[in-house]
């Protein structure tokens, strides 16, 4: 089991993580936050790519630092994913599992079933470069399998993935992620609920919220109205939708109370911005 305990990452005057403490279980965990909250940062922690001096990161209650074999645990996909576009799949794979340090006696059989998880059996012979934006996406999530981990990290896996490929990506991770733990750090709603068990929202280096999809959702219960605009009084909403129809203006916004209109039945995103927003 995973275990972060008041992890704090300065980077000069700047403060990107602070007192962040965790045990992950064998679930999908959702990592959300803005832009600069500290997810990259929290997963690089646990990776090792960043020196922690401030706190610990603990694997089956050991200190990863100090736990050599915990990298082979691992199986991670970056925000950027890019292989030798020149090689075909199956020897680029090849060459990634001979540094996992997978046996080679084993290393066919491991890219034969990795490919088939994320659909790319018929793509085995072809160039990397070849692939579209998408495979290339599924072929780093592959990677990530080779070496049959126990953990498994994904930053932002969806960004930039038309809605066919998400689709794809989030019934990989649901048929991939029995006796595993999953963390996926993504700013798309939709992922957080198809496949997260639970969520952790991080803002300005701090957790600030752990539950599950509904639980975040409930967040935004009695805080979402929809008001014509003529109708809204105050200065403390933050305005979700706005449409236009012959002239007259409504809105769909989040406040603390009503400040005109109705009550509406909260959704996922409200309820994440009603904990990034502190309404």
């Amino acid at each position: 089991m995973l275990s972060i305990q008041n992890i704090t990452k300065t980077f000069g005057k700047r403060t990107a993580l602070s007192q962040v403490s965790f045990a992950f279980d064998k679930k999908v965990y959702g990592l959300v936050g803005a832009n600069g909250a500290g997810k990259t940062t929290l997963l690089r922690c646990i990776l090792q790519l960043y020196r922690v001096k401030d706190g610990e990161v603990l694997w089956n209650g050991k200190s990863v630092a100090r736990d050599r074999s915990f990298l082979n645990q691992v199986g991670y996909l970056p925000q950027q994913f890019g292989l030798y576009k020149e090689l075909r799949v199956r020897e680029a794979l090849a060459l990634l599992a001979n540094e996992k340090g997978v046996p080679k006696q084993d290393t066919d059989e491991r890219i034969a079933a990795c490919l088939a998880l994320v659909h790319l059996s018929d793509r085995a012979d072809s160039k990397v470069g070849e692939l579209s934006g998408g495979m290339v996406r599924r072929l780093g999530i592959a990677q990530t399998l080779l070496n049959e981990p126990q953990l498994l990290i994904f930053d932002e896996p969806t960004a930039g993935l038309d809605p066919e490929e998400r689709v794809r990506f989030q019934n990989i991770i649901t048929n991939i992620k029995k006796d595993r733990t999953v963390i996926l750090s993504t700013h798309i709603v939709a992922d957080i609920q198809a496949v997260c068990d639970e969520v952790l929202m991080l803002g300005e280096g701090k957790l600030l919220f752990h539950g599950t999809v509904r639980d975040m959702t409930e967040q935004a219960r009695g805080k979402v109205f929809l008001a014509k605009q003529a109708d809204m009084t105050g200065s403390d909403v933050f305005i979700v939708k706005t449409e236009e129809k012959d002239g007259e203006v409504t809105l769909r916004y989040l406040a603390p109370e009503n400040r005109g209109g109705s009550p509406c039945e909260p959704t996922t995103e409200d309820g994440y911005l009603c904990i990034q927003k502190q309404i």
